[in-house]
């Protein structure tokens, strides 16, 4: 693994690890909220020591990628997530490379899997159910009680906390998401660190509040956004990982998404696994996705 380097796109200069640049096949792994690059610490090597090129940015917002230009609005909306990573694959020239998501990464992967169909070779999403991005989704009581931290920072306490109180959100979201004693304190301070920069408050914030249009989005992504409401059907093939313990997004918000997928598509749930499956059962998520990726 090297040190961080730095694409530079249009609006960002996203850093990013990489593990095996010689690799002949390229996989992008992408974090979720509220995680780091470094929740793929033990998924990454796994990918590069069965040869491929592993390459794990940080999302907006997220220490240290920056926005280049500071009049450049802090918009966490996922198609804004989705068109980073298509120039983040441009920038770097990677061919169809394996596209690996978690929570907002997941996300992130399948809305650049929507924008432009050839971009992948394969999808992985883990923890997140297809076509779950419209405001106007149905949603089970169930699941809107697990979303209390959504409606929480609709509201001016709740942008109060995200704002002078970061790591302490976050940790309740650790502390209440998957079986208690999963994680060491180091793997949490580590994945804090990318909570700090200047705009990652703003980009959170933004990205739940426009997720259920409580906030207007950045006009840049305004076709975009067309392009990805309805969500469109996927032709890459695509499999769905999700822990049955996820008391984040409970494990059936991902099921029944079959008709969103033309070609090959897989969903496993992994017993006893909470909402950071990577982190969890790192070499269970590892070797899934090795297999899948084994043929087209």
């Amino acid at each position: 693994m090297s040190d961080h380097q730095i694409a530079v796109t249009s609006r960002l200069e996203i850093a990013y690890r990489e593990w095996n640049p010689k690799g002949m096949r390229s996989a992008v792994l992408l974090h979720g909220w509220p995680d780091s690059p470094s929740c793929w610490k033990d998924v990454a090597p796994l990918l590069a020591d069965a040869g491929f090129r592993v390459l794990v940015p940080a999302l907006r917002g997220f220490h240290p990628t920056r926005f280049r230009d500071a009049k450049t609005p802090r918009s966490g909306q996922l198609s804004a997530l989705g068109r980073d990573l298509l120039e983040f694959i441009d920038v770097l020239q990677l061919h169809r490379p394996v596209l690996v998501g978690h929570d907002w990464g997941a996300r992130a992967a399948a809305n650049a899997c929507g924008l432009r169909e050839t971009v992948a070779s394969h999808l992985v999403m883990l923890s997140v159910g297809y076509g779950t991005n419209d405001p106007n989704q149905p949603l089970s009581l169930k699941q809107a009680r697990n979303y209390w931290y959504h409606w929480f920072m609709a509201t001016p306490r709740g942008e109060y906390v995200v704002k002078q109180e970061p790591k302490a959100f976050a940790r309740q979201m650790w502390d209440t998401w998957a079986p208690a004693g999963w994680y060491d304190e180091q793997d949490f301070e580590q994945a804090a660190a990318a909570f700090v920069g200047s705009d990652w408050a703003d980009v959170v914030l933004h990205s739940y509040r426009h997720r259920w249009g409580f906030a207007e989005g950045d006009p840049a992504y305004a076709e975009d956004e067309k392009r990805l409401h309805p969500a469109p059907r996927l032709s890459v093939p695509t499999l769905v990982l999700h822990g049955s313990a996820d008391t984040c997004n409970h494990p059936d918000s991902s099921e029944g998404r079959e008709a969103f997928f033309l070609g090959r598509y897989e969903r496993r749930l992994l017993d006893g696994v909470g909402h950071f499956p990577q982190r969890e059962s790192s070499r269970q998520v590892g070797m899934e996705i090795l297999r899948f990726c084994q043929t087209e």
